[in-house]
């Protein structure tokens, strides 16, 4: 569990990062899945950003995502997810 000192740390640090994934009308996928936790081991700290065709809403969209890949939830804002997931080799 991230304290709010780590969170506004990592918020900070996730102003400048582009979302490197988006999710649309199929919604979350294995591939997706797959694909944002080798990103979370490479990075530690992603956006995604959700389509308007997106069958689900974006609060539902983090708490799966983040359950799926271990990963925190650092911010939600709008339609963009920021996640963090400590790396096992930083």
């Amino acid at each position: 569990m991230l304290t709010n000192k780590e969170k506004r740390t990592l918020k900070a640090d996730a102003h400048q990062l582009k979302a490197i994934f988006q999710i649309g009308k199929d919604g979350i996928t294995s591939n997706q899945i797959e694909g944002i936790s080798n990103a979370l081991d490479n990075r530690e700290l992603i956006k995604k950003k959700l389509l308007d065709t997106c069958p689900i809403d974006t609060n539902s969209a983090a708490i799966e995502i983040s359950r799926l890949t271990n990963a925190e939830v650092v911010q939600i804002i709008g339609h963009t997810i920021v996640l963090y997931k400590e790396s096992e080799d930083k």
